[in-house]
């Protein structure tokens, strides 16, 4: 097979490292395979299929011919095993369905393993292991099973290839990845184009933390121009208040020596005003008309100054959470390019360790890659629209379920907000607002939790 023209994604096969020192229980990286995206032809719908033949990619092994089915049992149909399924799949479904502190450990049993081993060098032994199959694909095989068991018993009731597609369709669309993808790939009516859609499905998946990475980082660039602008605005404020300060400065000087050349002039009664006098009089009702404006002048550019300092204050603020969020997805992004792998985003983040994360607010778009996220590093996803009001019932519920709230402030009001916190702090859960409901928000908070 060629591999496909406009994608192509890295896998890991179970070629023998060559020579030289290498981490004992691992295979080298250099010797890692690259298989092709086809994964295998159509021809073969309704077989099962163990491997592809791809040149250098997974050496096929050979499979032994199944005794004859007896009358009884021949239309007996079974989910596929991992062991069965084409070797190019492990990967994915390793990378999807498996959080990375429960690979380490299943891992660690099957194998002599370094304890520093990186994330990586994990999931590529547990994809040699589903390739060679044994003790080590079904041990993989039973852990996948048990901890998507709902999801396999929901897609029991898909009876043809068609029924499985639109399941996982629509698992698809309300997010809810793992679990469906692992029940499509071992259906037993999951035929090799619905697993060659579910594998590719999950592969675009991939790019959405990309794509919301760069928009951040214009958001940041934005940010930062505005800052500079505000900035020169408050120097220029700042620059003619001291102009203000040196007038009104002068001013009162000159109006206190004529208050004093008048004082020292005493006139005596009925006595004609000086022409001089009347002049510097009317000088000093000019001068304190000037320090009146002047001051009116001062206090208005003060009060500017002190909105343009908040409106700094606040873009500071905004700008050092939009870099730390930047920071987080492009360490993020660094790891994953280190390690050689496009598939598996959530890899490198902290796992979550069956923690139940409830999401409140949000937009469709990005809630969807957050449930990802968060099942990929070991969690468990809820999620509630906002609609506070309308279903103020089912929050508390919701929220006494979770081990950590989470909820975007741009998406919910004020006073939801205190709503959200008053609950939160009733029943002793630990919630963390987010600066806005993109994914980088979300992922700079998972770098931060304990």
């Amino acid at each position: 097979m060629n591999a496909h023209p406009l994608c192509t994604m890295v896998y890991f096969g179970n070629a023998s490292a060559p020579p030289g020192p290498h981490r004992p229980g691992f295979t080298s990286p250099d010797a890692m395979q690259h298989p092709p995206f086809a994964l295998a032809r159509t021809s073969l719908l309704g077989t099962t299929i163990r491997h592809g033949d791809a040149p250098g990619c997974c050496t096929p092994h050979p499979v032994p011919t199944p005794a004859p089915a007896t009358s009884a049992v021949r239309n007996v149909r079974h989910r596929t095993t991992l062991a069965e399924l084409d070797a190019t799949f492990h990967c994915s479904i390793i990378g999807t369905c498996l959080s990375t502190g429960e690979l380490r450990k299943l891992v660690r049993r099957l194998i002599a393993m370094d304890a520093t081993a990186s994330d990586m060098e994990v999931h590529h032994e547990a994809v040699s292991l589903a390739t060679r199959g044994g003790v080590g694909a079904k041990t993989l095989h039973k852990a996948l099973d048990q901890r998507h068991a709902l999801a396999i018993r929901q897609f029991a009731s898909a009876t043809d290839p068609d029924a499985v597609r639109a399941m996982w369709d629509t698992a698809q669309a309300t997010g809810d990845i793992a679990g469906a993808y692992w029940a499509t790939m071992t259906h037993p009516e999951g035929s090799v184009a619905v697993r060659q859609k579910a594998f590719g499905d999950v592969h675009m998946l991939s790019h959405l933390v990309g794509a919301s990475n760069r928009a951040d980082i214009r958001r940041l660039v934005a940010l930062e121009a505005e800052n500079e602008t505000l900035k020169d605005t408050l120097a220029r404020q700042q620059l003619r208040m001291q102009e203000l300060g040196s007038e009104h400065a002068v001013a009162m000087q000159e109006a206190s020596a004529l208050i004093a050349t008048l004082r020292g002039r005493e006139q005596a009664p009925g006595e004609a005003v000086p022409a001089d006098v009347t002049a510097r009089q009317q000088l000093i009702s000019a001068q304190v008309e000037r320090i009146a404006t002047a001051e009116a002048r001062q206090a208005l550019a003060a009060e500017a100054a002190r909105t343009l300092r908040d409106d700094v204050a606040q873009l500071r603020a905004q700008l050092a959470a939009s870099r730390a969020e930047t920071q987080a997805l492009e360490a993020l992004v660094t790891r994953q390019q280190q390690e050689g792998r496009e598939d598996d985003r959530a890899s490198t983040l902290p796992a979550l360790d069956n923690r139940s994360v409830l999401y409140i607010g949000g937009r469709p778009g990005t809630v969807t890659t957050i449930r990802t996220l968060v099942e990929r590093a070991g969690g468990r996803f809820q999620d509630h629209d906002g609609g506070l009001e309308d279903r103020k019932g089912l929050l508390p519920a919701m929220v006494a379920s979770a081990d950590i709230v989470v909820f975007p402030v741009d998406c919910i009001d004020h006073d939801s907000v205190g709503m959200l916190k008053r609950i939160c702090q009733k029943q002793g859960i630990d919630y963390h607002p987010v600066r806005s409901a993109s994914v980088a928000s979300f992922v700079e908070l998972l770098a931060r939790l304990p």
